[in-house]
């Protein structure tokens, strides 16, 4: 019976971590906000990816915090920021697609610190979102571990998302793993969720062995490694032994990767030189706001969240989860 193959960082990641960064315009303090997890070498792993920028430029201070499920709180990181002195920062979502938690609960969360400090500015930039550095780093994470024995058309693809309650992030999964497959020459690539939405990753399997490949690769799409990404390496670990006729090959996170550090730092200048650009087209909390207070065209379209004016809020509480219940329904 063949067993699961699960690679390392160390085995398909050969580009040097020693990398040069574009200069800060402004030595401007950066919050660097991850979503949280218990598991707690999930959270060492955001704090060694927070330690790891932070030494590649010690012109300003990086200061790691959480979301939830665990601390620092952005509360408790705005609060160091304060104490240090420092009333204008740079806030980032170290989050892979702008969902709920970007477009509402880290914007709400830095409302509430403005309450408590409202001699402080926040610069709010995006997430890291579908851009070629990531693409490119996928790409050369798959070509590492090319078979000669199977051939990338006997080979598919089996992309693993988070899942989420908005649509919108989940269609920029699906969109990322067609493009990474786009040209690529392995016979196909299946989109799948490990929670939330559907089709989940057991569905997935199911779908890519209806190609009767050789080969599937699951590419785990998680920058850090924490509950779910074990529950990925758990079943394919069982898929694996119901079908040791195929060779199963999965991925690990991203982790502390070169290309994820350039795209943070274009991610950084953005907020400093006042770049910043969201999607709002297909926000689902726009649209749950435009059902209440007609008018309000909830401006995150140049999301500087600066604060500056008094009359911005985010949509109430109550309107985004009656919208969330009525149009979000999975089996």
């Amino acid at each position: 019976m063949s067993a699961i193959t699960k690679l390392t960082h160390s085995q398909i990641d050969t580009e040097s971590l020693t990398i040069q960064l574009p200069p800060l315009p402004l030595h401007r303090p950066l919050l660097m906000v991850g979503h949280g997890t218990r598991d707690s070498q999930g959270r060492q792993s955001f704090l060694d990816f927070a330690t790891a920028y932070q030494a590649l430029d010690d012109s300003r201070p990086v200061l790691p915090c959480f979301l939830e499920l665990t601390g620092p709180t952005i509360q408790e990181g705005v609060d160091q920021c304060v104490e240090q002195g420092y009333t204008d920062l740079s806030v980032l979502p170290i989050l892979l697609f702008a969902a709920r938690h970007n477009k509402f609960d880290i914007t709400n969360e830095l409302d509430r610190a403005r309450q408590r400090h409202p001699q402080v500015q926040f610069h709010y930039g995006r997430h890291f979102g579908i851009t070629p550095g990531i693409l490119d780093l996928w790409r050369s994470r798959l070509a590492q571990i090319d078979s000669p024995a199977i051939p990338r058309s006997d080979t598919i693809l089996l992309f693993v998302g988070r899942g989420s309650s908005d649509p919108d992030a989940n269609g920029d999964t699906c969109k990322l793993a067609r493009m990474l497959w786009e040209g690529s020459g392995y016979h196909s690539v299946e989109t799948c969720f490990i929670g939330i939405t559907h089709p989940r990753l057991e569905a997935g399997f199911q779908r890519a062995l209806i190609h009767q490949p050789r080969r599937i690769i699951v590419l785990p799409y998680f920058l850090f490694t924490g509950v779910l990404v074990q529950k990925i390496f758990e079943v394919t670990a069982q898929q694996q032994a119901q079908h040791p006729q195929i060779a199963i090959d999965c991925l690990p996170e991203i982790g502390n990767h070169p290309q994820l550090f350039a795209v943070l730092r274009q991610r950084e200048i953005e907020t400093q030189v006042g770049q910043v650009a969201m999607n709002c087209e297909m926000c689902k909390f726009r649209l749950a706001v435009a059902e209440t207070r007609q008018g309000h065209d909830h401006p995150h379209g140049h999301h500087d969240h600066s604060h500056a004016a008094p009359d911005h809020a985010h949509p109430p509480e109550p309107s985004v989860e009656t919208y969330h219940q009525r149009i979000w329904q999975v089996p």
